[in-house]
């Protein structure tokens, strides 16, 4: 390899690594397999493709440095080693995916595959200490050998940083040391790796509690196992006097586990109880195993005086999770308190496996739960002589029914599989659901229907103008998504009601009509409605309000109450009884020219000259005036044809009638002004009155004007219809 790509003491470090690397993979990897990876590794170097990292780590020395703790600690398998050494090469594309399938075959390119995907996570900048993050590596893991090398790496580059100049890279690392590494470890039961990953975190992350612990604990490794030595040498005595068979082992707890007392007991390292811990494991049928844990009980604390405060019997009270053993503190030599456990090899197995080992004493089959997928891990990673290969068939997809996430910012999500774009914006804020539009998948844009997929960054885009609609509810998956919406949705139609109520009440007002809420239920059914709600909410754009106040009055005409038109002026006439009809006043003939009667121009018609009209005898004996085509004049027909009487036009002008017409246009304040004006210089007309509303840009108006007959008002329509802007002219009834 090129000497200026190493100084001189990683030259010495690479040498000494291959070296120790060939050594440890004999009968792993053949000769073959040795000299392409130098020739690649090489060939990478003076391409310039293996640079180092922007906090100046050599990518080679760190590889072979992984390799070598995956050899010594996981009894590594070929392609796993291999694996690790081209990682940073196919990364760097010095070498290609087709190229590691020919050289290495398709197992290694899976491997290498994986290794990339994840490195992949660390570009979100998402936070290691979620749950979700610890979720989303298994899952792009594929698989669990894949794991295993992120884990063994972590803790080679843990033991490389140490002094390092960056604190904040060191503080970083570590933090994914303590809070994403170690529990995994843990769980995969990595036990050594896991307790020196804490370690070192706690060391890189607080120094100076590190140092102090270590300090205190200041005797040598040669002391502390004489101190064991010494406690365990009497016990063994008496327990052989017994018919035990068992097995006992001593420890000092690590630093980590130290401090982590200290915080909890609020004492220092001397006041911690259990500094040195013994276990005694004990071989019994499970039908002996309370007596047979008791006995050794008796013989320990016979021996050395016991803090009862301190006894934790969780034999006769298993804790939840299965774990069953006596935890006593005794007063050990020198004046030093040491904890004991006592428990047997069925309990032990419990404790170390957790739930797998549980299971399978208690007959309880597995329901692929998380911990029991990592516990048959642990039991592959413990059997000493099973390869490392029958790890490949393990089954990576555990988290197949949830799907993982991020925002621009890294922050990650976890929902369930099948959850689409619309389920995302709900997930980050409700506010941001309500109003999504669509997203950005991966820099793609995407509509709110998209399923996400694990790993996917999305960025949700949003629009003031954007609300939730009922078809939503079939785009999202989740509770939160779908009880949002509905709640928008009820928000939306209750302030639809109750703008819907203030319309038809504003025009009732106008109208000067008291509103009977029993005749308005029948008006509402009567237009077809089943609920008020709907009724409403069709008055704001479905519905012409003037019509639903028409169909009111329809219905309260038969009491003889008086139709009224909205806005329109009250006309009545006082006919008196004379032999001749005056030719000023005279403008209708009413059945045979009846004279000497009252009469009035009905309200919800307007009726004007040029109309043909009917007229229709009131309970106190005047007649009222209706247009021929009016709906209530139709309806009092059937209802009451004995009642209705000709009428017709005199043909005498000078009178004008006042008419009501609904115009619809563009919403501009201009083209008020314009049909107003024109309005205005109309000889023989006239504005009585003006109301508008206006809704999305469209504007309904209702003008009532003073016309002389009908040939006057299709007139006025015209030109109307000619303003810029305006869609629709037509006569109100």
């Amino acid at each position: 390899m090129s000497d200026s790509y190493f100084n001189n003491s990683e030259k010495i470090l690479a040498f000494k690594q291959c070296k120790e690397l060939v050594m440890l993979s004999k009968g792993i990897m053949s000769h073959d397999d040795i000299r392409l990876l130098y020739e690649i590794i090489k060939q990478g170097i003076e391409n310039g493709h293996l640079h180092r990292d922007k906090y100046g780590i050599n990518p080679v020395i760190r590889t072979l440095n992984t390799a070598i703790l995956l050899a010594e600690n996981i009894h590594a398998d070929r392609n796993m080693i291999i694996a690790v050494l081209i990682y940073s090469l196919c990364h760097n594309e010095s070498i290609t995916p087709e190229e590691i399938q020919n050289k290495f075959g398709d197992d290694t390119l899976k491997l290498v595959s994986g290794l990339i995907k994840i490195s992949s996570l660390y570009k979100k900048q998402a936070a290691v200490e979620s749950e979700n993050f610890h979720k989303l590596l298994l899952t792009f893991a594929q698989d669990i050998r894949v794991i295993l090398i992120m884990i063994v790496d972590r803790l080679g580059i843990m033991r490389m940083i140490n002094h390092h100049p960056n604190e904040k890279f060191v503080h970083d690392i570590s933090s994914e040391a303590k809070y994403l590494y170690a529990p995994l470890a843990h769980r995969l039961g990595l036990y050594k790796i896991k307790s020196e990953l804490e370690d070192l975190s706690l060391k890189y992350t607080e120094r100076e509690t590190y140092t102090q612990i270590a300090r205190k604990l200041n005797e040598t490794k040669a002391a502390r196992d004489k101190y064991i030595s010494d406690f365990i040498e009497p016990l063994k005595v008496a327990l052989d006097n017994t018919h035990l068979k068992y097995d006992i082992k001593g420890r000092t707890k690590s630093i980590n586990s130290i401090w982590n007392k200290m915080k909890k007991q609020h004492a220092d390292v001397d006041d911690i109880f259990d500094l040195f811990a013994i276990r005694i494991i004990i071989d019994t049928p499970l039908k002996s195993e309370k007596a047979d844990c008791w006995l050794a009980y008796s013989i320990v604390t016979d021996m050395y005086t016991a803090n009862t405060a301190r006894l934790k019997d969780w034999i006769s009270n298993p804790k939840s999770n299965g774990y069953e053993s006596l935890h006593i503190t005794v007063y050990g030599p020198q004046s030093k308190w040491v904890e004991v456990q006592i428990r047997t090899k069925r309990m032990d197995e419990v404790a170390e496996r957790g739930l797998a080992a549980h299971w399978k004493y208690k007959g309880i089959k597995s329901e692929g739960s998380i911990d029991d997928w990592m516990n048959n891990i642990r039991d592959i990673l413990e059997s000493g002589n099973t390869p490392t290969e029958l790890m490949r068939d393990v089954n990576m997809d555990i988290y197949n029914e949830e799907v993982f996430a991020f925002t621009p910012k890294g922050d990650l999500f976890r929902l369930p599989a099948g959850a689409t774009l619309l389920d995302f914006a709900f997930a980050i804020h409700s506010n941001v659901g309500c109003t999504c539009t669509g997203g950005k998948v991966n820099g793609k844009n995407k509509k709110i229907t998209y399923k996400i997929k694990s790993g996917d960054t999305i960025e949700i885009l949003t629009s003031s103008a954007q609300t939730p609609n009922p078809n939503w509810l079939n785009i999202v998956i989740t509770n939160k998504a779908r009880n949002k919406i509905r709640q928008s949705l009820n928000e939306q139609t209750s302030k639809n009601v109750g703008l819907g109520k203030e319309l038809l009440q504003r025009r009732f007002k106008n109208r000067k009509i008291d509103i009977d809420e029993s005749i308005l239920t029948k008006a509402i059914k009567k237009l077809g409605y089943k609920t008020a709600t709907d009724f409403y909410i069709d008055l704001l754009d479905k519905l012409d309000v003037n019509d639903v106040v028409n169909t009111y009055l329809s219905i309260a005409e038969p009491t003889d109450q008086s139709f009224i038109p909205e806005s329109a002026e009250n006309f009545t006439f006082q006919q008196h009884a004379t032999n001749e009809i005056p030719e000023t006043r005279d403008i209708l003939i009413i059945g045979d020219n009846i004279k000497g009667i009252n009469y009035k121009l009905s309200r919800c018609c307007n009726p004007i000259i040029g109309d043909k009209i009917t007229g229709f005898t009131s309970s106190d004996g005047a007649i009222k005036i209706h247009r021929s085509d009016c709906k209530n004049m139709q309806h009092l027909m059937q209802r009451y044809p004995y009642r209705c009487i000709n009428a017709a036009w005199s043909g005498k002008m000078g009178q004008q009638f006042a008419v009501t017409l609904r115009i619809i246009g563009n919403d501009d304040i201009g083209i008020v002004t314009n049909i107003t004006s024109l309005i205005n210089k109309e000889n023989d007309t006239s504005l009585r009155s003006i109301s508008i509303d206006s809704n999305d840009g469209i504007f309904r108006g209702y003008l009532v004007i003073g016309v002389n007959d009908t040939k006057s008002l299709n007139e006025l329509i015209k030109k109307i219809k000619t303003v810029k802007g305006v869609k629709d002219v037509q006569r109100s009834n």
